[in-house]
């Protein structure tokens, strides 16, 4: 299999072992590597790129798509167009709630300036409502994922609390970051930083890289070097470019304060995964600077190895991605 459709299988699969909230249509395999093609660039940033692929995948019909769509032209064009309102209707009226809030949050539609709404176009409290109530159904049904959206649509915060506790990785990864930035009330700072941990710990174990790389962290304080190492690779290994590149830079140091064993040809190997990423995140800049300084210590046939180790990473593993979050 060449390494390109081995990439695309890989991301499928991550694709489909996530909750979904929307209907989607039968789409040809051609849209459906669009799809995954999309989202892949989306996720590193590089929303103008990611647009040919997400129109071709949600001209299939697929909802995921047509959000996402609608999200990379609101990215590029930095205010919400009638392009994208169609896109985010498109995916809505299949019951994707995240497009329903993100309607209902466009309060100075264009087509009201211009004066050339259609006549079939729901006003943004009615986008509202509908999410609230596709939410609700779904919450009742036990959907996590569900569980957080009424959260975002209703601002409640038990409705986060009742998705992390149900096991959505994102709800648990965010109500920490919430914790640690104040809100909640906790009687001691003990407690505070116990349900910080859970909630960590939690969603690095359910598979987010972001709460990975946090649970590490807090390890790291802890003086569990192993662990720090152990989630630091973890999220590396997932895909995740920030942990790449931590991990390469770890590698790269011959005294590391955590533990890790002075592995240059694997750090210029990690490191060198991340030069595809120049659609932003400040990614580039950082390999850059450390490439060069890296190669000077490696003999010609270290660098060689560090290409070939790269491209077999590339094939066995997740594509890069920043993680953004979807609303």
């Amino acid at each position: 299999m060449k390494l390109q459709s081995l990439r695309v299988v890989c991301y499928a699969l991550l694709l489909s072992a996530g909750l979904s909230l929307q209907a989607s249509a039968q789409m040809s395999d051609e849209q459906q590597s669009a799809k995954v093609r999309g989202l892949e660039l989306y996720n590193q940033f590089k929303a103008v790129s990611a647009l040919p692929d997400l129109k071709h995948a949600a001209e299939g019909g697929d909802a995921e798509a047509q959000y996402y769509l609608g999200e990379a032209i609101r990215t590029n064009d930095k205010y919400m167009t009638a392009e994208a309102v169609s896109s985010y209707e498109a995916a809505a009226l299949q019951g994707d709630i995240y497009s329903m809030i993100r309607l209902a949050g466009e309060k100075n539609d264009l087509c009201v300036v211009m004066k050339n709404c259609s006549k079939t176009r729901k006003e943004p409290n009615e986008w509202g409502k509908m999410a609230l109530d596709t939410a609700s159904a779904r919450s009742a049904e036990g959907s996590a994922e569900a569980m957080y959206l009424k959260y975002r649509v209703t601002g409640d915060d038990k409705w986060l609390e009742k998705s992390a506790e149900n096991g959505y990785v994102f709800a648990q990864y965010f109500l920490g970051i919430m914790y640690r930035q104040g809100h909640g009330y906790f009687l001691l700072p003990s407690r505070r930083a116990e349900a910080i941990e859970g909630l960590m710990k939690a969603s690095a174990e359910g598979g987010y890289p972001k709460a990975m790389l946090e649970y590490g962290a807090i390890l790291a304080e802890k003086n569990d070097y192993q662990g720090f190492r152990y989630w630091n690779k973890k999220a590396a290994e997932a895909g995740y470019a920030i942990a790449v590149f931590g991990y390469g830079y770890y590698l790269s140091q011959e005294v590391s304060e955590f533990g890790f064993t002075y592995d240059p040809v694997n750090s210029y190997a990690l490191l060198s995964l991340l030069r595809e990423l120049d659609g932003g995140g400040g990614m580039l800049d950082r390999v850059n600077s450390k490439l060069p300084e890296l190669s000077a210590k490696m003999t010609p046939e270290q660098i060689e190895q560090a290409k070939q180790i790269s491209k077999e990473w590339e094939a066995t593993h997740p594509p890069l991605s920043f993680f953004p979050r979807k609303l």
